[in-house]
């Protein structure tokens, strides 16, 4: 079985994350999604609430699996026998801090890691600018699955 781990925060997942996602769920029979835990930083939603914002924006693909993970990618790859990590790469900028990861796990596990480049509509997209712009009240809808951007537009209501 042909297995592959898409990691990220994914706070909140959008559209960019879903094309990257979709696209790894055609290559491979598995994609699990790893949604990283950093203790250190503090997001918009819960860990949980991440999952079950993924898990529901991925149920059509049939075989994606949502998780969350704390410490190295390698050992989450290691321990579900994932010998490819599938990365999105929006512009340049990405492919050198990419890269660098990409050879540390390679030297650290033989775990590969593939580049995926972004689509041109999503190339500009982070979960960061989406959050930003809602909170000043821009239109993001047409960024990220509906369910997700009401899940965004009622927690920054709440703040």
């Amino acid at each position: 079985m042909r297995r592959a781990v898409c990691p990220g925060s994914f706070d909140p997942i959008h559209n960019g994350h879903l094309d990257v996602i979709g696209r790894a769920s055609r290559l491979y029979d598995v994609v699990h999604v790893a949604v990283m835990i950093n203790p250190s930083k503090q997001g918009l939603f819960t860990v949980e609430e991440r999952i079950e914002l993924i898990r529901e924006a991925t149920a059509d693909y049939g075989n994606v699996e949502v998780e969350s993970f704390h410490g190295l990618l390698v050992d989450f790859c290691k321990q579900r026998d994932i010998p490819a990590i599938v990365k999105g790469l929006r512009a340049v900028s990405d492919f050198d801090y990419e890269l660098q990861m990409a050879q540390m796990n390679m030297g650290l596990s033989g775990v590969e890691t593939l580049f995926v480049p972004t689509i041109p509509t999503y190339s500009f997209l982070s979960s960061s600018l989406v959050k930003e712009v809602a909170s000043w009240g821009g239109d993001v809808a047409h960024l990220l699955p509906a369910h997700v951007h009401a899940a965004l537009i009622e927690r920054l209501r709440a703040k």
